[in-house]
Formats: C-alpha cells, structure tokens, sequence
C-alpha cells in the first residue's frame, strides 16, 4: 500500500466510523478527530511536555487543544506561515502577551496576534507537535502528501533549531495507528511520541530525521514559490 492509498483509508475509516469531527469532511486534510481534547492532555502530561519551553505546532484542527494548552501553561509557541509562503515563516505566539487564547489558537487568529519572524528570530525549539493522517507505531507518519511539516523541520534543522534530541510527536485517533509498512524517505521526519485518546506510545524510530534541506528533492518551481527557500539557496552557492 502506497502513501496515498493509506491516507485514503484512513479518511475513510475515520468518516465511516463517525469518529471524524469538523472540518468535514475529513479526506484530504489533518483530520479532526473525536478524542482529540484527551489526546492532548495525554501529551501534556508527558515528561517531553513537561520539559519543554517552546513548542513548535502544526495549525491543523486536531491539534488546536495542543496550541492552547502550550499557551495556558506559558510555553512560546510557534507555527509556520501557511505554505511558508512569507520570508519571515514562522508566526511567534508569546503566552505574556496574549489575553484572548481561544482566538489566538486558531488559524484566523495566530496571523492577527502572532508576530512573523524569520527562522534567524526562532528560539531553539524543545517540543515539535505535527499533524498526522497515519502513523506506525515504529514512527512513521504520513501527512496529508504537500510535505510542509517535513519542510519546516528541514528549514528549523538548517538553523540548528532543532536536532537529534529534539523531541518530535504527533496526537491521533486510534484508527491512525496502522500496521501497515509505510515507505519513508530522507525527507520524512520520524515520530518519537504518538499520542492517542487511549495512550501513549514511546517509538524506536528505525528512521533517520533529515539533517536539513534536501534540495535534491525540491523543484524549482517549488523554491520559487517559498522565499525562505530561495534565500538559503542562493545563501548556499
């Protein structure tokens, strides 16, 4: 089974189950799901979230109780400018600022009240939270197939923001968790914590995280279209 014919599965099964929660539906996106209040207080209580200072999370729906719970407990927060389509990528969310956290949380609102700052203004992140569409319990994810989660790790590892001890996790269903082999490449950023409604599964990842930016695996067309892109690139001849 490929990357796509999983993630149609998983869509499907997560429709079909009544598990799915809005936006519907859930195919071809980060899906909601129910129990995603519970899988986020499950990471909340974990010894990575815990330790962690800056949180690095994806603004898909399911995750949204993550982001809040990371500004109610005082944590800096960062999410990526959608399709990293700015030079100045990433949006900073600072707990000391921020009255209204419901609002701030949301995608509408992290572009009003965050502050857009390049990767150089990036704190070192302690705690990276990433939407999944499935996930094995060995590590490996498969998003929803454009790459972005993969690319702002790359982008963060660049400026040696993030590395091997950074701790990577992701919440979703229990219909997530698949059996099935996934094939990874270099690109593809392995997950240490999987956390569900139900549980918490501690990976051994058998994966490489990527060192940095494959440019070998971008098109041209894809560089132009992300600023950050074409300055490292030029950066780098």
């Amino acid at each position: 089974m490929d990357k796509q014919q999983l993630r149609e599965r998983v869509w499907d099964e997560l429709e079909a189950s009544g598990e799915a929660r809005f936006p519907y539906p859930p195919h071809g996106r980060i899906p909601n799901f129910a129990g995603a209040d519970e899988a986020a207080a499950r990471l909340a209580a974990s010894d990575a979230w815990q330790d962690a200072d800056v949180v690095k999370s994806n603004p898909d729906s399911p995750q949204l109780p993550v982001r809040r719970a990371a500004l109610r407990q005082g944590k800096t927060l960062y999410v990526a400018v959608p399709r990293l389509r700015d030079e100045e990528c990433f949006l900073r969310l600072d707990p000391a600022v921020i009255d209204d956290v419901d609002h701030a949380t949301t995608i509408g609102g992290s572009a009003e009240v965050g502050v857009r700052v390049g990767p150089e203004e990036v704190e070192p992140v302690d705690l990276v939270v990433s939407g999944s569409v499935a996930v094995t319990e060995e590590g490996a994810r498969v998003g929803k197939g454009e790459g972005y989660s993969d690319l702002e790790f790359a982008i963060l590892r660049e400026f040696d923001l993030v590395g091997e001890r950074t701790t990577v996790a992701t919440t979703v269903h229990e219909r997530q968790v698949v059996a099935e082999s996934v094939p990874a490449t270099p690109t593809d950023v392995p997950m240490d914590l999987i956390v569900t409604p139900e549980r918490v599964i501690r990976t051994e990842s058998l994966y490489d995280r990527p060192a940095g930016i494959d440019w070998e695996a971008l098109t041209e067309e894809r560089i132009e279209e992300m600023p950050i892109l074409k300055r490292l690139r030029a950066g780098s001849e």
